[in-house]
């Protein structure tokens, strides 16, 4: 085995945080106090941790067979956390709101959750279309175990390459439960991904978005989850989810249980909150007792 390389670094997160816990996709995993994963970069295979010894101090460590990679695997760590995000401004702005400041005085660490890599945001966002989210996270174990990366020294496990999902055959991708219509938008994507045609990482994401878009399968639930979960924006959030549509539902007609709002009600609803609106549909979430793959899960204090 190749000598590991080992980088630590720590944070200070300059506003309210708390480590979240481990996903249920097979990936991420916490175990006594401390938040672990395997991520590739470049075909390299990095294994990282992150702990929180104090509210105002997370420690984070990369284990790589190169310093680059590690380096690399380590900044992709802090974005998912999301420790060097300033929220002081959205939480200042909107402790005292009518609707949410209840949420943030109480809970000001929450925040919408988010993915290492981009496209592991995209390719959950398209397991996750119109169903439930205990299924979707079934199909998406199913596609880490048998097709992902595994790191034989501690068992964590990584999704597998662009690459792999640009080429396996639909039918693979049903037998573990995926609809065809998406086993195909799935291999689509990643095929415009590894052949460079769409970019994640580029600092226009709108261009990236339009060319998703053209993919039959490809719609603005898809793309917000991607853009909150994968790239960072506080303005985004996947406004036409189950769960946003019934809370404003409810908001709209005065508390009615089967209420619907539309998308573009949800989408008014929040339009107050300008560059804010995701983390102020993570609190309004919480307030209304309702799930929704944009809401993170709370985690206690460490």
């Amino acid at each position: 085995m190749r000598r590991q390389i080992e980088i630590r670094a720590e944070a200070r997160p300059a506003s309210p945080f708390r480590l979240p816990g481990g996903g249920m996709d097979g990936i991420a995993r916490r175990r006594g106090g401390v938040l672990e994963r395997l991520l590739h970069v470049g075909g390299e295979a990095v294994v990282l941790r992150a702990a929180q010894p104090a509210l105002d101090r997370v420690v984070m460590g990369a284990w790589a067979a190169t310093r680059e990679a590690a380096e690399a695997g380590l900044a992709r760590l802090r974005f998912a956390l999301g420790v060097d995000d300033d929220l002081t401004e959205f939480l200042r702005t909107f402790r005292d709101d009518p609707w949410i400041g209840a949420s943030i005085r109480r809970a000001p660490w929450i925040r919408p959750p988010r993915r290492a890599v981009a496209f592991e945001a995209l390719a959950w966002a398209i397991c996750e279309q119109l169903i439930e989210i205990e299924r979707a996270t079934a199909i998406e174990r199913r596609i880490v175990y048998r097709l992902g990366r595994r790191c034989e020294r501690t068992g964590l496990r990584d999704l597998p390459d662009v690459a792999t999902i640009a080429g396996v055959a639909p039918a693979r991708l049903q037998s573990y439960d995926l609809a065809l219509s998406r086993a195909i938008a799935l291999r689509r994507c990643a095929h415009e991904v590894a052949t460079g045609r769409v970019d994640l990482e580029a600092p226009d994401h709108e261009a990236g978005w339009a060319r998703l878009r053209r993919i039959p399968g490809i719609g603005q639930w898809t793309i917000d989850m991607l853009a909150q979960q994968g790239q960072g924006r506080h303005d985004a959030f996947p406004a036409g989810d189950l769960g946003f549509l019934k809370l404003i539902g409810r908001r709209l007609s005065g508390g009615d249980p089967y209420a619907r709002a539309t998308e573009e009600q949800v989408r008014a609803a929040f339009a107050p909150y300008g560059r804010w609106a995701g983390p102020a549909a993570a609190h309004a979430l919480r307030t209304g007792g309702l799930r929704s793959a944009a809401r993170p899960i709370e985690v206690a204090a460490a």
